[in-house]
């Protein structure tokens, strides 16, 4: 869905470059890429901006909200192209313009419906991409929950493509990493839709006990192997205590998502690993889970990342609230979390700032109050939304 790229010139902006913002400025884009950078005055027959931000497109490293789409409804599973066209359309139109799409790789009886189709939902982003019909540039994000039995196969099934682009090493066994209050892990069951019984949950919880103790140790050996012999980065997730910032470091971990306590974010800051947090805990103020609020980590300097986890729109509000919450971080640092740090964490060097030579990936936002609005989306310099 990327119209022919042309020259188009933008004028009377905000450029938010990745050390400042030109308070008034103009961008050209050619060739698919970022041509040339000004300030004051733009060329004759610019397209006026009316004073809007100028910025790169925003780069998304986890997302599971294709879930949504795929499956709208308990035991309702959707078209699985159509549901990546809408998926993709709702990112465009949020200002994402590349996304690693998280991807459920494992299989559990009796949890939740979307578990063991990663295959299905690969198969079909590759699809609607081979048809031209997504905005976004779309890579793939395999979460492994490393006690389950079948998670290496079914990693292996997927990890040669080329658009496996990061892997992320999860544990969710209850009493531990996001969920050490298990009584929170069972109201997150109980408040999903057809929630599940105590007996259910006290059911479910004994049989990833099991599966931890039998085959945690074992799949994470190989499926860290798996990554680095791909040479695909790895994430940690929900790192907790000084011994799983010790596991991420041994495993050559790149980026640490949503970790749960501030001690493990220093550990992890310290070892040169970035950290990942939710936008939505930072628009919310805090975490679903209880765990550490994102601003708590920002204002220690250990916040690298944001990510819009399950509400695409929030990636952009919660860059643009950070200065509000947090004085130290300007508007160019803010912006930095959702584009160019990402795209440095995962080695893609060709985007994530506003920079000549740099691929054409380009949002327009107007921001009304406190609710940022994307008016223009460019990728690679063809207008997508």
């Amino acid at each position: 869905m990327n119209a022919k790229p042309k020259e188009i010139v933008i004028a009377n902006a905000r450029i938010v470059l990745a050390d400042r913002v030109i308070e008034q400025g103009w961008l050209a884009l050619a060739d698919g890429r970022i041509a040339e950078i000004g300030e004051g005055r733009a060329p004759a027959g610019a397209d006026d901006a009316g004073g809007d931000l100028i910025m790169p497109g925003l780069i998304e490293l986890h997302t599971d909200h294709l879930e949504a789409h795929y499956v709208p409804r308990p035991k309702v599973f959707w078209n699985p192209v159509a549901a990546v066209v809408s998926y993709d359309g709702q990112l465009a139109t949020s200002g994402i313009t590349t996304v690693f799409d998280s991807l459920r790789v494992w299989r559990e009886d009796g949890a939740e419906e979307v578990d063991g189709r990663a295959g299905t939902l690969a198969a079909a982003i590759a699809t609607a991409r081979d048809a031209d019909l997504l905005r976004a540039d779309h890579f793939l994000h395999l979460r492994c929950e490393i006690p389950m039995p079948s998670v290496v196969e079914e990693a292996r099934e997927l990890v040669g493509r080329p658009d496996v682009r990061l892997m992320s090493l999860m544990d969710h066994t209850p009493g531990q990493r996001q969920f050490r209050d298990e009584v929170k892990l069972r109201d997150y069951y109980r408040g999903k839709g057809g929630g599940k019984t105590d007996a259910e949950l006290d059911e479910l919880f004994a049989r990833r006990f099991e599966y931890q103790k039998a085959y945690a140790a074992t799949n994470m050996r190989e499926i860290v192997a798996l990554a680095q012999g791909y040479n695909i980065p790895l994430a940690s997730h929900d790192d907790t205590t000084e011994e799983n910032v010790a596991d991420a470091v041994r495993d050559g971990v790149a980026v640490a998502e949503f970790p749960t306590t501030i001690e493990a974010a220093r550990g992890l800051h310290q070892a040169g690993i970035d950290i990942l947090m939710g936008a939505p805990n930072v628009v919310r103020g805090g975490s679903h889970s209880g765990n550490i609020a994102a601003v708590d980590l920002a204002r220690e300097g250990l916040l690298d990342i944001l990510s819009s986890d399950y509400i695409p729109s929030s990636l952009l509000m919660g860059a643009l609230h950070l200065p509000e919450h947090v004085p130290a971080i300007d508007l160019a640092a803010a912006i930095r979390t959702v584009t160019k740090a990402p795209a440095d964490a995962v080695g893609l060097s060709d985007r994530g700032e506003i920079a000549v030579g740099k691929r054409a990936d380009v949002i327009r936002v107007h921001v009304a109050g406190d609710v940022p609005v994307v008016r223009s989306v460019w990728r690679e310099g063809g207008r997508v939304a």
